[in-house]
């Protein structure tokens, strides 16, 4: 092997290897806390998505849901579906969930093109669960989900209390219309 290849390929070799890494951005925001004694088999079932960030692939959808069963393998099965209003299309995505801890801490990783993983923890759930904050690893990404299509005004408040305490610009969120 000349002298110039053994020097290239471990450095191919790091270069592929730091954005693989990069790409599974599974961390959680600064002073986010995952819900602790998580029960897995409680959250499993459809979720109504009813906030969320301006998203490049949820862009121009409604109606979307998120249901979560076991799969195959034990991980979590994640089908997200949704209606683009511009496109007059429905739109639907099949990933797989992986708990990143313990099955009883709600830091779980996802991904939908493995294998590429992002973040998903679950920062705060109702005693029962039918609402949930959900955030990403950095302040770009958030969902409030319901089992049903709307929120109690005081789990919404809640939920934006918290999300403002992390640095969340509430602000920016967008209501999801369920109307199909």
């Amino acid at each position: 092997m000349k002298t110039y290849q053994k020097i290239l390929l471990p450095v191919a070799a790091g270069v592929l290897g730091l954005l693989i890494l990069n790409s599974c951005s599974v961390g959680i925001p600064e002073n986010a806390v995952a819900v602790q004694n998580f029960n897995a088999d409680k959250y499993l079932g459809k979720w109504y998505e009813i906030a969320r960030f301006d998203y490049k692939f949820e862009k121009d959808m409604d109606n979307v849901t998120a249901t979560y069963s076991l799969n195959d393998k034990g991980n979590i099965k994640v089908q997200n579906r949704g209606y683009n209003y511009v496109k007059k299309e429905w739109k639907e995505s099949v990933g797989e969930a992986r708990f990143v801890n313990s099955p009883n801490e709600a830091r779980l990783k996802v991904s939908f093109f493995k294998p590429i993983w992002a973040g998903y923890n679950v920062i705060d759930i109702d005693e029962n669960y039918q609402y949930a904050l959900v955030v990403g690893h950095n302040l770009k990404y958030i969902w409030i989900l319901s089992r049903t299509t709307e929120i109690p005004e005081s789990i919404r408040l809640r939920f934006l209390e918290k999300a403002q305490k992390l640095g969340y610009n509430t602000d920016n969120l967008i209501w999801v219309k369920h109307n199909q």
